[in-house]
C-alpha cells in the first residue's frame, strides 16, 4: 500500500446503485450518532467526566479492533496525512465534543455539532477545496438553517444562560469545524475505510490513553459498572467503529459535502429520541424544527438533474 494515495475528483455521474449504498451508509451514520448524542448525554449527567468517557471510548474501541489491525502495513506509522486525520476525526474531535457535552445542555449538542454540518462543510469544500457548492444545496441550506434557529433559539436566548454553556457552545462549533475538515480531507486522499477506521481508533489511543492516565480529572469510580459498560461498549463500538466505517463509505459515494448535509437530521432524531429515554418535553419549537431540517435535507441531499 502506498503511503500518500492518490486523491480522487469527484465522480461526474452517480450509478443508482452507487448512491443507494451511499445514502443507505448515511442514514446508517445518523442512526448511531442520534444515539451516541443521547448516551453522551446520560454520561454527562453522572460523575463521568468527559475525559472519562473519552478513555472508555478508546479503551473499548481498540480492545476490539486491535486483533483485526495487526495487518496494518507499517508503512501507515509513518504516514503524516493518517496521522493529520487521526488528530482531527480522531483524538481532535473527540476530545472537543465529550468536553463540551459536559458544559452545554443537553439541546445544544446535536444542533451545534452534526446540525451545523451542512454548513461548515460546505464552506469548507469552497475555501479549503475550491469547491462551488450547487445552487440546490445552497437553497436547501435556508430551510435548515432556519430550523436550526426554531429548536436552539428557546434555550440560547434564555435569560440565565452562563459562561460556562456559551463554552460549551463554543467547543461544539469548534468540533464540528474539526469534524468537517476531517471528511472533507478523508474523501480527498481516499484511504480504505477499514484501514482509516483502525488508524484513527488506535493512533488516539496511544496518545491519549497514557495522557488520561497521567493527568486528567477522573471520575470513573464514582459510577456503577453498569454506566462503565454502557459508555465502553456503546461508545466504543458504535461512533468509533461502526459509524466511521458507514460514515467514510457515504463520503466516497456521495461526497463530503452531501453527506454532511444527511448528518444535519441527527440533532433532530436526537432530541425526538431523548424525549422517551431522557424525559426532555417534545416541544413546538423541536416538531417545526425537525420539518424544517428534514425538508432542506431532502432537497440538498437529492443528486442534481441530468441535462441531455
Amino acid at each position: 500500500m502506498s503511503d500518500t494515495p492518490p486523491s480522487h475528483s469527484e465522480p461526474q455521474a452517480k450509478s443508482g446503485s452507487s448512491l443507494v449504498a451511499g445514502y443507505g451508509a448515511a442514514l446508517t451514520t445518523v442512526a448511531i450518532w442520534s444515539g451516541f448524542m443521547v448516551i453522551s448525554r446520560f454520561g454527562g449527567k453522572s460523575a463521568l467526566t468527559g475525559w472519562d468517557i473519552a478513555a472508555l471510548r478508546l479503551g473499548f474501541g481498540s480492545f476490539f479492533l486491535l486483533p483485526f489491525s495487526l495487518n496494518i502495513p507499517k508503512s501507515s506509522w509513518r504516514d503524516a496525512r493518517l496521522w493529520a486525520l487521526a488528530m482531527t476525526g480522531g483524538l481532535g474531535f473527540m476530545v472537543l465534543i465529550y468536553s463540551a457535552l459536559k458544559l452545554a445542555p443537553a439541546a445544544h449538542g446535536g444542533i451545534l455539532s452534526p446540525g451545523t454540518q451542512p454548513f461548515i462543510v460546505t464552506l469548507a469544500a469552497f475555501f479549503i477545496m475550491g469547491v462551488r457548492p450547487e445552487r440546490a444545496r445552497v437553497i436547501a441550506l435556508l430551510p435548515i438553517a432556519l430550523g436550526v434557529v426554531v429548536v436552539a433559539g428557546p434555550g440560547f436566548f434564555a435569560a440565565d444562560m452562563d459562561a460556562s454553556i456559551l463554552t460549551g457552545d463554543a467547543l461544539l462549533l469548534l468540533a464540528s469545524v474539526v469534524w468537517a475538515v476531517y471528511s472533507l480531507y478523508a474523501k480527498k486522499w481516499a484511504y480504505p475505510p477499514w484501514l482509516l477506521t483502525r488508524f484513527l481508533c488506535l493512533a488516539s489511543a496511544i496518545i491519549y490513553l497514557p495522557l488520561y492516565l497521567l493527568f486528567a480529572p477522573k471520575g470513573i469510580m464514582e459510577v456503577s459498572w453498569s454506566m462503565i459498560l454502557l459508555q465502553g461498549l456503546y461508545q466504543g463500538i458504535g461512533p468509533t467503529i461502526l459509524a466511521m466505517l458507514f460514515f467514510l463509505r457515504a463520503v466516497e459515494k456521495l461526497g463530503a459535502e452531501r453527506t454532511g448535509v444527511i448528518i444535519g437530521l441527527v440533532p433532530i432524531i436526537s432530541g425526538l429520541a431523548a424525549v422517551p429515554l431522557l424525559g426532555e418535553p417534545l416541544t413546538v419549537p423541536l416538531i417545526i424544527g425537525m420539518c424544517l431540517v428534514t425538508a432542506g435535507t431532502y432537497f440538498a441531499a437529492k443528486p442534481p438533474k441530468r441535462i441531455g
